[in-house]
């Protein structure tokens, strides 16, 4: 199939320059849509009033874990793993007048232990194996504009750095946003797998979302009132591999969000990297439950030996009230078109190495099923406990955990990852090819404890 015919990348690009050199102070016949922007005044100067919020954390993190004898952790040794890490994040938001404000956040984070020494270990012996793919470590800035990352130090078994994870300028008038930095923007209606988001999404076995990391980009939202309302963006980027911005990088995508009746639409387009996607959402309610439904169609570049995929994910969530709890939970299932349940011969696929390394695609089977539900046990406890399963396996991830607001501003988290599947699985453990060592998540346990000011 041709890719479709659309100049997606000329037209965002005279959208986004039309709106930046829009005048929201020309149309008094547009009212308040009460959503995000703020009403400005353009007889006063725009730094008339200046003023500044501040706000942030600290948060302690401890974790344990236990490799098998038959992962590639075997390589350079198991047992048991001891690991922790200590971050801060501050935050500013400095209005400069009604209209205008700059956010930074500033983070700083120090981690190591026996996991990042194993890693290192094998990141020596096996260097540009798949295996790294599968290592965790710190967040670096190779792929975007602005290189806001700085290593502190950086040794076998701890690394220190710091950097900014937004700094971004906006301007609001009326019904217009206009955001240009480094920021965050999330786009679909996933909770654990959301294929429309496109943009640094987080990883459906995350259990923390406070923040999602920022990409440096021009974004642009118009609100049509109680119509919808209309999102572009721009997201330019280096090749790690030359560090240059390269057009075949980067990423220009559009968005219209509309409702009839109670039900809300969304139709996506994008190009990302050197791909055509098309996505269409949409989410209602049926009785006291609300449902969503996002689907995309990818074209790979025309280089590429990929055919096109389609990926697709629906939700349900519901809360109730049980022995005088209240409780909440979803269900959700999603098909990843570009899966395969021969997931040695995955492993070695280019397009899926690719987007494993750009942290877009986070599983290589088809069918999952994924569930939630929270249990508030006290106004300040809470219990949650989330199943993520592979349908052909099967095979999945159970992840208990509890949080308790100790104060108003601190707060204890302990949980564990606890992984299930037989060998040949995808969460169970499957071969490296041609070798007998197995790709395989440990088993986890963690706690941390998090101060916000």
């Amino acid at each position: 199939m041709n890719k479709p015919g659309i100049s997606l990348k000329i037209t965002g690009v005279l959208l986004i320059a039309l709106f930046i050199c829009w005048d929201a102070g020309t149309s008094p016949a547009l009212a308040d849509s009460g959503a995000a922007p703020v009403q400005s005044d353009t007889s006063k100067s725009l730094f008339n009033n200046i003023e500044t919020e501040w706000g942030g954390y600290i948060k302690c993190h401890g974790a344990v874990s236990w490799p098998g004898d038959d992962s590639f952790y075997s390589l350079v040794g198991t047992g048991t793993y001891y690991d922790g890490s200590a971050e801060s994040r501050l935050k500013n938001h400095l209005y400069l007048g009604s209209s205008v404000y700059l956010d930074t956040h500033y983070e700083i984070i120090l981690s190591g232990g026996d996991t990042r020494k194993k890693q290192k270990e094998l990141e020596k012996l096996f260097p540009g194996s798949v295996i790294e793919n599968y290592l965790s470590g710190e967040v670096e800035d190779d792929r975007r504009l602005m290189d806001l990352t700085k290593t502190l130090k950086d040794h076998d078994d701890y690394i220190l750095y710091h950097r900014l994870d937004r700094l971004s300028l906006t301007v609001q008038q009326r019904r217009f946003v206009f955001r240009i930095g480094r920021q965050a923007v999330t786009w679909g209606s996933g909770f654990l797998f959301n294929p429309m988001d496109l943009f640094n999404p987080f990883a459906p076995t995350d259990i923390e979302r406070e923040y999602k990391i920022g990409d440096d980009m021009a974004y642009t939202q118009i609100s049509f009132g109680e119509s919808g309302d209309a999102q572009f963006l721009y997201v330019p980027r280096r090749d790690p591999s030359t560090g240059k911005v390269e057009g075949s990088q980067d990423s220009l995508a559009g968005k219209i969000h509309f409702s009839k009746g109670t039900t809300e639409f969304d139709i996506m387009a994008a190009k990302h990297f050197e791909e055509q996607v098309l996505g269409a959402g949409c989410a209602g309610y049926f009785g006291d439950a609300a449902w969503r439904l996002d689907a995309t169609w990818t074209f790979p570049d025309e280089k590429s030996d990929e055919n096109n995929f389609l990926s697709l994910v629906a939700n349900m969530d519901y809360s109730w009230v049980w022995w005088n709890k209240n409780f909440y939970g979803f269900v959700e299932v999603f098909y990843n078109g570009l899966g395969d349940d021969d997931y040695s011969e995955s492993i070695m696929d280019n397009g899926v190495m690719e987007r494993l390394d750009r942290g877009e695609l986070f599983t290589l089977g088809r069918y999952y099923l994924g569930g939630y539900i929270r249990m508030e046990v006290h106004p300040l406890v809470n219990i949650f406990f989330t199943v993520i399963n592979n349908m052909d396996d099967p095979s999945g991830i159970l992840q208990p955990r509890l949080t308790w607001d100790i104060t108003q501003d601190l707060q204890l988290t302990c949980g564990g990852n606890i992984f299930y599947g037989g060998r040949g699985t995808e969460y169970g453990g499957f071969k490296i090819p041609p070798t007998d060592i197995l790709i395989e998540t440990p088993d986890s346990a963690y706690m941390w404890l998090a101060w916000y000011f």
